[in-house]
């Protein structure tokens, strides 16, 4: 047998009959617990696409993750978000046995609702970096309970009531969920440090560079490739940490090259503006003036 299966589930009842359970009782919704399920034969790598959400919340998990291409973070973290159509690798030496819950919503559960909108609001489905939610045993509490009740709906009959209550405990998760996440900015400050300072060390080699006039300024989604971050995820991990987003992080750093030219060399204000990868030399007095509250020849002067 290949050392890696590639399991595609367009609805959740072809997952639940991938991992040996029950029918599920609801069609568009599943809540499990990882204790029930009779898994596949394990092999070295194992992926899984899905056409519907999955959150799952993990115990005593021993494998990798990967999300698409990139490892998913997973050493602290015990809640893992995946939206439809996204690629979650396992890798194991060994056959999983781990506890906790999983949560699955097809899309179609939230037609008609506000959450059909809003849920793309939620960054963490979208994480390049795919960094798990870690959980303090109080928070740990919250989203159990939450299972639990979402897990005695799911159970019961389905009737005209049945999508709504379910829909709004799904955005009560989800919200407490994105809370955790701002949370955890602040808390896994080494980690967060380290993309701060990878973050330094790319600025200052695209100003360093020679070809900063034909490759133009540097944009935020570039930083966040480089970095296997989403754009946004990026931005909130910077302003928790710094209070600044990551344009501002870039405008910072344009502005301190600029002072180092403008009180160093000869070149002129266009000459610099350029040489920054500004198209029109407008603009970059324009952006000095708005971070200094000095034209870029107000500052030179102020060096005579």
């Amino acid at each position: 047998m290949s050392n890696e299966s590639i399991y595609r589930n367009n609805t959740i009842a072809e997952y639940h009959q991938l991992v040996g359970l029950p029918k599920p009782q609801h069609p568009l919704i599943s809540v499990v617990r990882f204790e029930a399920m009779q898994r596949p034969v394990a092999h070295t790598s194992q992926s899984l696409v899905n056409n519907f959400y999955a959150i799952a919340l993990k115990r005593n998990f021993t494998g990798k993750l990967k999300y698409g291409q990139q490892p998913y973070d997973f050493d602290e973290g015990i809640m893992v978000f995946i939206a439809p159509g996204q690629i979650l690798t396992v890798e194991t030496n060994e056959q999983l046995n781990h506890s906790g819950w999983l949560l699955l919503v097809h899309p179609d559960l939230l037609w008609n609702t506000s959450l059909a909108r809003t849920i793309k609001q939620f960054e963490f489905f979208n994480y390049s970096v795919c960094e798990a939610l870690f959980l303090s045993e109080k928070e740990e509490t919250t989203i159990t309970n939450l299972m639990l009740t979402m897990e005695q709906e799911y159970q019961s009959n389905i009737d005209s009531f049945s999508q709504p209550i379910l829909v709004s405990q799904l955005e009560t998760l989800l919200t407490y969920a994105e809370r955790f996440y701002r949370r955890q900015f602040v808390t896994r400050r080494i980690t967060n440090h380290q993309v701060l300072n990878r973050l330094e060390e790319l600025l200052n080699d695209y100003f360093n560079s020679d070809d900063l006039l034909s490759r133009g300024l540097p944009t935020v989604g570039q930083l966040a490739d480089q970095l296997n971050l989403s754009p946004t995820y990026l931005s909130e991990l910077l302003k928790a940490i710094t209070g600044q987003t990551t344009q501002q992080h870039i405008h910072n750093k344009l502005i301190e090259k600029a002072k180092e030219q403008l009180s160093t060399t000869d070149l002129s204000v266009g000459e610099i503006a350029y040489g920054l990868g500004f198209e029109h030399p407008q603009s970059f007095s324009k952006l000095f003036k708005a971070k200094t509250t000095f034209s870029p020849l107000e500052f030179r002067q102020s060096f005579n």
